[in-house]
């Protein structure tokens, strides 16, 4: 009886055995599920969970192709003379507290042609003695000023260096919210440094930062630095230039705006060829037309820009433009805003006629207006 009792002891210890090992490492043998993790979760499958290649979802090409073309500017400023400064009784009191540094910035370029052209922010080398630009390899050279224009806060320098790297240009109007971009400079003058991040809007205007605003905004980050530095595609091509942020603390917070390449290639050319922007200017004080306006002035539409003011004398007296007119298009380009009017009348040529729509109270009529020249002046009196 002793011994049956035994074989029957060590025969349940090797069925219970062999029950665990068997319900641990394949339970579906006993047709059991295995239990569900403490999180749910979706897992994707084991064949999926293999390393993807590198260089399929790395930026790094568009990285390593506009990287050498982003030069760091760094510029320096004589300091203003103070009439005290030899006053030996003036030193006596105040001592060598006179301001005698020199005033030093920072900030970035991208080289957009192999004749040594640099293209950067106006800010950046504004009122500028001297402007020393350093290359990605380490060269280091003094740049020209060839012009400026403080109204889309340009500028183009010349560094006279052979073998330059140069980036490639690229169609921003084909630029789509969502589009991945990467932003290339030198912030805080720690050294070229590249972000990412993704379209966030287009055409950003009435930002109070330029008079003509066409902004790419994105959320890669852009700090103190960076201006005038690259905005490129996943190919490295040359979307716009950094040119300014949105912050509360003076650092990056996600909203950078950029000038399109297109806007910052006709103003290259047109800084290259003439040495100056020129532009058109017509003499009126326009408003974006709202419905209160549109009730003040009898105006039936809801479309366009209303003239609140015209100039003496100006071109667009002389051409017969009257307060309360509203232009709907400029030689056949819808205007509905004030920023769409004045790039579209800065765009004409002084001295041309060029064709304005206009709607005054219920009659449509077209107007031919020759435009004259902008200057700051003008600017100054009248902005548009």
């Amino acid at each position: 009886m002793k011994r049956i009792w035994l074989v029957f002891a060590q025969t349940v210890t090797v069925l219970v055995a062999v029950f665990f090992v068997v319900a641990t490492l394949q339970p579906q043998w006993l047709g059991r599920r295995s239990l569900p993790s403490v999180v749910p979760v979706f897992e994707a499958p084991t064949s999926a969970s293999s390393p993807a290649d590198p260089g399929t979802l790395s930026l790094r090409a568009a990285a390593k192709t506009a990287s050498p073309a982003v030069v760091s500017i760094n510029t320096s400023k004589a300091p203003a003379n103070n009439p005290h400064s030899v006053d030996p009784w003036f030193r006596f009191f105040f001592g060598d507290q006179l301001n005698n540094q020199p005033q030093t910035g920072l900030g970035s370029g991208v080289i957009v042609s192999p004749a040594g052209y640099v293209l950067t922010n106006n800010h950046v080398v504004e009122e500028a003695d001297e402007i020393q630009v350093t290359l990605n390899d380490g060269r280091q050279t003094v740049a020209k000023v060839i012009g400026t224009d403080p109204e889309t806060d340009l500028a183009v320098l010349k560094v006279e260096l052979t073998d330059l790297p140069v980036i490639t240009l690229g169609n921003s109007d084909a630029l789509e919210i969502g589009d991945p971009l990467l932003a290339i400079g030198n912030p805080f003058g720690v050294g070229q440094t590249v972000t990412s991040g993704i379209v966030s809007a287009l055409g950003r205007t009435q930002l109070g930062i330029n008079t003509f605003e066409n902004f790419i905004q994105t959320d890669a980050a852009i700090n103190p630095g960076n201006s005038g530095g690259a905005l490129v595609d996943v190919q490295g091509h040359l979307m716009g230039i950094n040119t300014a942020i949105y912050s509360r603390s003076g650092g990056s917070m996600g909203i950078g705006f950029a000038i399109p390449t297109s806007t910052a290639r006709s103003v290259m050319e047109a800084i290259v060829k003439e040495g100056k922007v020129t532009r058109g200017w017509i003499g009126v004080e326009p408003q974006d037309l709202t419905p209160e306006l549109a009730e003040s002035f009898g105006v039936g539409t809801r479309s366009g820009v209303i003239i609140t003011g015209v100039l003496q004398n100006g071109p667009a007296a002389q051409a017969g433009i009257r307060p309360g007119d509203v232009i709907t298009a400029v030689k056949g380009q819808e205007v509905r805003n004030v920023p769409q009017l004045l790039a579209a009348v800065a765009a004409l040529p002084p001295g041309e006629k060029a064709r304005l729509d206009v709607l005054r109270r219920d009659a449509s009529m077209q107007i031919d207006v020759t435009p004259g020249r902008r200057n700051l002046t003008q600017q100054a009196a009248n902005r548009r």
